[in-house]
């Protein structure tokens, strides 16, 4: 571990405020957003006669309801544990001078992107689904109800429904900070986490979960793309993201040789790595088994298992592929294709059989590889963690899967093996406007911010570390226990 000690800093008389003109910039955004809040708040019409808050009629007319609301919402806190595992599995991957940054980015997003997903993106994502009360404007491709979850909005059901698709939206923003970590700003990474939980997650997720044109287009005989827990919506969102912002913002210092061949930068905490697997892999059984919304749904017993096959699956051939190569057996490489078996299975976790999620958790893991190797060797892409690899590769393949896969058995959902066509075609089109909708908006968005804030810290505060210069605290520091007199 590098440890570094705070010397020779003197203070200054004058208030830093005045004396830093990016510090007033900074200050000028943030009271700018809060003005856009406030405004777009206050805007809001009011409806006095809410649907239901406190939910005895919900419960009156259906007597299964606290116990699907409840399933769901215990679901959603899984999903929401599940960034203390992004926040392990980052922070041992990266080294030592930069934990503080990390740590907070992870903390710092979640937080940011939900309250973005709180005030436009739920709206601009459900409205005119009609799916619960207060959602009922919008069209094929923007809602516009819902917003701040206020007037009928101001509902059990859809502030139930709120809060399991915010964790989902604060997963996609978290994907990005292992991508670009160790030499992005601070402010750049949470202008960015906004955006994505206000815009660019819930408007693709309109057109696939909110009844948007996606989910309604038609290809012989067969209509809706399906993704039942967001192998697309989420990850391949989260991993675009994340491959935009690391080419944006440029490799680390000595990650590429003259000859551009890679360096491997190694991380500074091993068992961080494998405790944050173990997280994520628990928290991805409310992930997808709590897409169901609803316990009395029973074919959680088979997306849980679906679930937990893929994920060993792809940690298996991983592992061993990386033996056969090099005769090492690497758990890096196991954690990044447990990981990757996870993120496939997750689109089409209740459509298949338990035999096809062996099967798609095993392609999973060489995707993964290739995956890594193709925007690392190819693209030339500095990715710190491999989430590009594991989310954007494993995200397509689980698109794809369902289009091949799924055996008819849930929701009339066809594929290959059944002899249907049109759900794979469905799928292969889902990813093409997926991929030209994340990368246009992607690319705006960290191109808006490199020109106003700026997006990469300077080359002595990358060479330090960015905990002290934007953090003014040391995760490990040096004097850590207090000199005795």
């Amino acid at each position: 571990m590098q440890h570094r000690q705070l010397s020779g800093v003197k203070e200054s008389p004058e208030p830093i405020l005045l004396r830093t003109p990016l510090l007033k910039r900074r200050w000028f955004i943030a009271l700018t957003l809060l003005v856009i809040l406030g405004v777009a708040f206050f805007g809001v019409p009011a409806i006095v006669h809410a649907a239901d808050p406190t939910g005895g009629d919900t419960l009156q007319d259906n007597p299964d309801a606290a116990v699907n609301m409840a399933w769901t919402l215990v679901a959603g806190f899984l999903v929401w544990f599940m960034q203390l595992g992004f926040a392990f599995l980052g922070g041992g991957l990266i080294r030592s001078k930069n934990q503080t940054n990390y740590w907070t980015k992870s903390f710092m997003d979640f937080c940011i992107a939900s309250l973005g997903f709180w005030a436009f993106g739920f709206a601009l994502m459900f409205g005119g689904s009609k799916l619960f009360p207060g959602l009922e404007a919008g069209n094929a491709l923007i809602g516009y109800s819902g917003f701040f979850l206020s007037g009928a909005s101001y509902d059990v059901s859809t502030i139930m429904m709120w809060f399991f698709q915010m964790v989902f939206a604060a997963t996609a923003c978290t994907i990005v900070a292992g991508a670009v970590a160790e030499r992005m700003k601070i402010t750049a990474y949470l202008a960015y986490s906004f955006i994505i939980g206000a815009l660019i997650y819930p408007i693709y997720g309109k057109w696939v979960w909110g009844g948007g044109w996606l989910s309604t287009l038609n290809i012989l005989g067969t209509t809706g793309v399906r993704d039942f827990a967001g192998s697309g919506v989420v990850h391949m969102v989260g991993g675009l993201a994340a491959l935009v912002g690391a080419a944006m913002v440029g490799a680390r210092i000595g990650k590429f040789n003259r000859d551009g061949t890679p360096n491997a930068i190694r991380g500074h905490n091993l068992p961080f790595v494998v405790i944050g697997t173990f997280i994520l892999f628990f928290g991805w059984f409310g992930f997808n088994a709590g897409s169901t919304l609803a316990a009395t749904d029973l074919r959680i017993s088979v997306i849980v298992v679906n679930t937990f096959l893929a994920g060993v699956t792809g940690a298996v051939v991983a592992l061993y592929w990386v033996l056969a190569r090099t005769g090492k057996a690497d758990i890096i490489a196991a954690c990044n294709g447990c990981l990757a078996g996870l993120v496939a299975i997750t689109a089409p976790c209740a459509f298949v059989a338990p035999w096809a999620a062996v099967v798609i958790g095993a392609i999973a893991a060489p995707v993964m590889m290739a995956t890594a190797w193709f925007v690392e060797r190819k693209l030339k892409v500095d990715d710190a963690v491999g989430a590009v690899a594991v989310h954007l590769g494993g995200g397509i393949w689980g698109l794809l899967a369902v289009g091949i896969f799924a055996d008819g058995t849930y929701l009339g959902v066809k594929g290959l093996i059944v002899g249907e066509v049109g759900q794979l075609i469905l799928q292969i089109i889902d990813i093409a406007v997926v991929l030209v909708w994340v990368s246009v908006t992607a690319f705006l968005t960290f191109y808006l911010v490199k020109k106003t804030i700026g997006l990469r810290a300077s080359r002595e505060e990358e060479l330090q570390g960015l905990d002290i210069p934007e953090h003014g605290i040391e995760a490990y520091p040096a004097d850590s226990v207090p000199a005795s007199n």
